[in-house]
């Protein structure tokens, strides 16, 4: 059995799929040999965007746009062997997250679309996806996945340290020796300061936090988003744009008394997805030492700053510091658990999801 894998995300920031082709050895422990990534036209984030709220004609709406993001996947992993001068009969399996349209844990489901079977046909190899539904059925949450790649791959019985992923949604993994890892996601993490800035400026993304930057505080906002009483829920819990969304923003914004300038909500947004991070970790993750982070956010120098600023005595980075790049750091950890699946080793963290136990994730879908 080869241990080549295709690892594939695509996240609640919906700019598109990081693909890394990775090598496992037997203990599992990933080389990654090369990385793709396939943005999302700009009619498939909307279409994905569509389907986050309940509406008219969804099934049809859902299984044409799982159809088209198969396309997108298959592109990708086809550009990737391309790139690495790898063939599709070299690789293992595909292991796809999929796109997530729908979290409702707490009615027992969570939805991530993609033709799996199509993307098989397309490719000519083994396709994994359906992570997060066996830990769902198991009682968990099916979300986060990833820190339990996290705690394979960069525990330390040297460092007090945390993993901070900062993509649409940030979530945080603590890996401190001799206590048991815990993980959930915090709150938002780009999602809204990109979807602010795309409306405001026509920019997809805020570089470096610069707009941010050049914008102040206010004060009333933050603490109505503070407010918010998802950030007070105890772990394990976890969260996305059914709660997250522009809707929520608007609403905060409406309750104001006097309405602050775009770009001092820009910088209100990057302070609340800071806030809600360095709490969580102030909170739950004492005597932390380090804080590595992943995702796109670790390239919003502004937001690291201002999470620096509030985990003072902490050590804040990013994540290539332990020897992998922050931007594969998902797509790494969906191939891991692809080779999970396959070695019918579990994939889930109960202490992290809150499922009843371990459970081997994913489905197969034969080339």
């Amino acid at each position: 059995m080869t241990d080549l894998y295709i690892g594939m995300m695509s996240g609640t920031s919906l700019d598109g799929v990081d693909a890394a082709l990775v090598h496992f050895d037997d203990a599992g422990r990933p080389q990654p040999l090369a990385d793709h990534v396939v943005p999302y036209p700009a009619e498939v984030k909307s279409a994905v965007l569509a389907l986050q709220p309940r509406g008219h004609d969804e099934l049809h709406r859902a299984e044409t746009l799982a159809n088209r993001l198969a396309e997108i996947y298959a592109q990708a992993a086809r550009e990737l062997l391309q790139k690495s001068g790898r063939r599709a009969e070299d690789i293992r399996a595909i292991a796809c997250h999929g796109q997530t349209v729908r979290h409702a844990p707490h009615d027992g489901y969570t939805v991530q679309i993609g033709n799996m079977a199509k993307l098989a046909e397309l490719t000519g190899i083994d396709v994994i996806a359906d992570f997060r539904s066996r830990d769902v059925a198991a009682g968990g949450h099916g979300a986060p996945l990833v820190p339990a790649f996290q705690q394979s791959a960069f525990s330390s019985p040297d460092e007090k340290r945390v993993i901070l992923n900062i993509g649409g949604i940030s979530n945080i993994a603590r890996l401190h020796d001799g206590q048991e890892a815990i993980g959930f996601d915090c709150g938002p993490g780009n999602m809204l300061m990109d979807a602010w800035c795309l409306r405001h400026t026509g920019q997809p993304f805020d570089d470096d936090g610069r707009w941010a930057a050049g914008g102040a505080v206010h004060p009333p906002l933050l603490a109505a988003m503070l407010a918010e009483p998802y950030l007070t829920q105890p772990p394990p819990k976890s969260t996305g744009r059914d709660l997250f969304d522009d809707e929520w923003l608007a609403g905060k914004l409406a309750a104001l008394s006097s309405a602050p300038s775009t770009q001092d909500v820009q910088a209100t947004l990057l302070a609340f997805s800071a806030r809600s991070i360095a709490d969580s970790i102030l909170e739950h993750c004492s005597g932390n030492q380090a804080v590595y982070a992943c995702g796109g956010g670790a390239r919003n120098g502004a937001l690291m700053a201002e999470i620096s600023r509030l985990l003072p005595g902490q050590q804040v980075s990013a994540i290539e510091a332990l020897g992998l790049p922050a931007q594969l750091i998902e797509a790494i950890a969906f191939a891991w658990l692809g080779w999970r699946f396959d070695h019918r080793q579990a994939g889930n963290l109960p202490s992290v999801t809150g499922a009843q136990g371990p459970r081997v994730l994913g489905a197969l879908y034969p080339r």
